[in-house]
C-alpha cells in the first residue's frame, strides 16, 4: 500500500511576540525565524520519519527548493513534486505567544496552482487501496477527492484551516477525519462538549473514522474499533505549531504498519509532545527511534 499526500508546503516566518496583535494595535517582535512548513509537507515529514511508504504531491516556487530537499532527508518520495517559475512558494505568517501558542495567516502562492490535469497525472499512479491525504490548503480539493474515490483510494481528510470551502468535498467519500475541537464544531454546526461532538461526528458519517484532537487534553477516537482516549504527555510548551500534523502523520503511519488504534494514538501523542518542545514546524517533528525512547524518558 502507498500513501500519496497531496498537499501544501509553505515557507514559515514566525515572530514572537509577547501577546497576538489587536485590531489597530501595532507591537514589535522579539525574534524572527524562518522554518519550513506547510500542514502537507509536516504531516508527509511525519509520515516519513514514523517510517511510512509516502509520496508527496504539490507545488513549490524557485524559492522553496530547500522544501525539496527536506522531504527527500525524511525518506519521502517527490517524484509528483513540482518546481513552478510563475508563483511564489506558499508562506505562512505565524505570531507566537509567550506560552507557545500560535495564530498563522496563510499566503496560498503555489500550493493555489494545483490544477485538475495535475491531480489527473499523478492520481493515474496510484491503486485501489491505496491511501490518500489531503488537508484543506491546496487548490481542486473536491476534484481530487472525487477521482481519487473512483480509483478505491482509502482517503483521509484532515479539514485545516476549516472554511466554506470544506463543504464543496463530498464528505461521504472520506474515510478517516483527523481534526480538533474547533475544526469539528465547524463540520457538524455543533457547540457540544467533546464527548458529545464525537457522537455527534460519528452520526454525521458514520462510514467514517473520527481522530479528535483536543490539545493538552489527548484525543479521542471513533470508529471501527470502538471508542478510544488517549492522555497528552506533559511537557514544557514551546511551540504549537506542528502538533497536529505530527499526530496526523505518526497515527496514519502506525495504522498502516497494522498496529491497533490504542497504539497508534499512543505513538501520535509521545510525537506530538516531542514536536511541541521544540522550535518550528516541521524541524520539531520527531524521528521514530526519538519517539520510541521517549517513553522510558
Amino acid at each position: 500500500m502507498k500513501i500519496l499526500n497531496f498537499g501544501s508546503l509553505n515557507i514559515d516566518y514566525v515572530y514572537s511576540v509577547s501577546h497576538f496583535v489587536e485590531k489597530g494595535e501595532t507591537i514589535s517582535s522579539n525574534t524572527l525565524d524562518v522554518f519550513p512548513g506547510g500542514k502537507g509537507l509536516n504531516q508527509s515529514i511525519a509520515l516519513g520519519r514514523a517510517g511510512g511508504d509516502v509520496y508527496h504531491a504539490g507545488i513549490i516556487g524557485e524559492d522553496g527548493r530547500f522544501l525539496s530537499e527536506l522531504l527527500c532527508d525524511a525518506e519521502v518520495d517527490t517524484r509528483y513534486l513540482r518546481i513552478s517559475e510563475d508563483v511564489r512558494t506558499g508562506n505562512a505568517v505565524i505570531q507566537k505567544d509567550r506560552k507557545g501558542d500560535n495564530c498563522i495567516i496563510l499566503y496560498g502562492g503555489a500550493n493555489q496552482a494545483v490544477t485538475k490535469e495535475m491531480a489527473d497525472q499523478v492520481l493515474r499512479e496510484f491503486h485501489e487501496g491505496d491511501c490518500l491525504i489531503l488537508q484543506n490548503e491546496i487548490s481542486e480539493i473536491p476534484y481530487i477527492v472525487e477521482k481519487a474515490h473512483e480509483r478505491g483510494m482509502q482517503i483521509v481528510l484532515n479539514p485545516s484551516p476549516m472554511d466554506e470551502k470544506i463543504f464543496d468535498i463530498n464528505l461521504n467519500h472520506i474515510d478517516c477525519f483527523i481534526l480538533n475541537e474547533v475544526e469539528a464544531r465547524t463540520l457538524v454546526q455543533s457547540d457540544a462538549d467533546q464527548d458529545v461532538l464525537l457522537k455527534q461526528l460519528t452520526q454525521r458519517f458514520p462510514h467514517a473514522e473520527i481522530v479528535l484532537t483536543l490539545g493538552e487534553n489527548g484525543s479521542m477516537y471513533a470508529g471501527t474499533e470502538g471508542v478510544a482516549e488517549q492522555k497528552a504527555y506533559k511537557v514544557e510548551t514551546v511551540d504549537t505549531t506542528a502538533a497536529g500534523d505530527t499526530v496526523t502523520g505518526y497515527y496514519i503511519a502506525a495504522r498502516l504498519q497494522g498496529q491497533t488504534v490504542k497504539k497508534a494514538l499512543h505513538m501520535a501523542s509521545k510525537a506530538s509532545a516531542i514536536a511541541v518542545s521544540m522550535e518550528g514546524a516541521a524541524p520539531s517533528i520527531p524521528k521514530k527511534d526519538e519517539v520510541e525512547r521517549f517513553e522510558e524518558d
